[in-house]
């Protein structure tokens, strides 16, 4: 028989996460507080949608969700009308949204009050990703519950790994986007450097890539950069949303993230530019505009 699965949220990464698991043989109920999406999958892939939360989630083995920020998953998730209450004893809430560690924890908690089991599991990979099922799933939580949701997940995953306890993925997270806005940065002042210096900036990168400068950013975005085209992926808002979760959390633990605070006032000047909607690889809009004169 096919397990039953719930999928709440189908945004830019659950659209395509949730077609995964149909395609993979999944029974899906999917919901979205915007329907006319739901009926958009629907026309995309096999499986149901459901008309509120408690009857999406209502005999689902496992509850997928993958919203925008802690607000929206205690809207969905949490309270009287959320999916916790309403999922069966015994079920499983796996978490895809990037939120703080403090909420993940708060979900597992309660999640254990009423017998369900929990894992946060933020992924890295982008639209692109989650189209291709190419995502990296960093998970926090119970050895039980990751194992029983494993298989699932690993519908659109090409990495998966339990890090540790509840909160642990979304500590894992925070140490992926602080790493992405460095390299992020170094390229864009690289490609303004090389252009700049009356290099061609292609053939800069064509050349360095194949050496110890390489990485996925330089693979995958220094010509949309070049072409001033930022329609490409994770937003900047979404990106300032992750890096404020890393600086909060660097202050409980002592960390010192001086680069990451430098990145994430040159992501609130992208903003200031008009680059809100912008992918995160608009850094280099910063030098095209001028704003990186001090």
């Amino acid at each position: 028989m096919q397990k039953s699965v719930a999928f709440l949220g189908l945004g830019v990464m659950g659209f395509p996460m949730a077609g995964w698991l149909s395609k993979c043989g999944y029974a899906v109920t999917v919901y979205n507080r915007t329907e006319s999406v739901s009926q958009r999958w629907l026309n995309h892939y096999s499986g149901n949608a459901a008309n509120t939360v408690a009857e999406a989630v209502a005999s689902a083995e496992i509850v997928f969700s993958c919203l925008g920020n802690d607000d929206d998953i205690r809207a969905v998730v949490g309270g009287e009308a959320g999916a916790l209450v309403a999922m069966k004893s015994g079920s499983i809430l796996v978490d895809h949204t990037t939120t703080s560690a403090l909420l993940a924890r708060e979900l597992a908690e309660q999640a254990q009050a009423l017998a369900i089991g929990f894992v946060d599991a933020p992924v890295s990979g982008g639209q692109q990703g989650a189209e291709n099922g190419q995502l990296t799933v960093m998970c926090g939580g119970q050895q039980t519950d990751f194992d029983a949701a494993r298989q699932a997940i690993q519908s659109y995953a090409k990495s998966l790994k339990l890090m540790g306890d509840a909160g642990s993925g979304q500590l894992c997270k925070m140490v992926n986007q602080i790493c992405i806005a460095g390299v992020i940065q170094g390229l864009a002042e690289g490609l303004n450097f090389a252009k700049r210096a009356g290099l061609d900036a292609q053939q800069v990168v064509e050349v360095i890539s194949k050496g110890a400068a390489q990485s996925w950013q330089m693979e995958n975005r220094y010509q949309t950069m070049l072409a001033n085209d930022y329609d490409h992926g994770f937003a900047v808002q979404w990106m300032r949303k992750d890096l404020a979760f890393a600086l909060d959390e660097a202050k409980v633990n002592g960390s010192d993230l001086p680069l990451t605070q430098l990145v994430d006032s040159f992501y609130a000047e992208v903003q200031c530019i008009g680059g809100n909607r912008w992918d995160t690889s608009s850094l280099l809009a910063r030098f095209e505009h001028g704003v990186d004169k001090r």
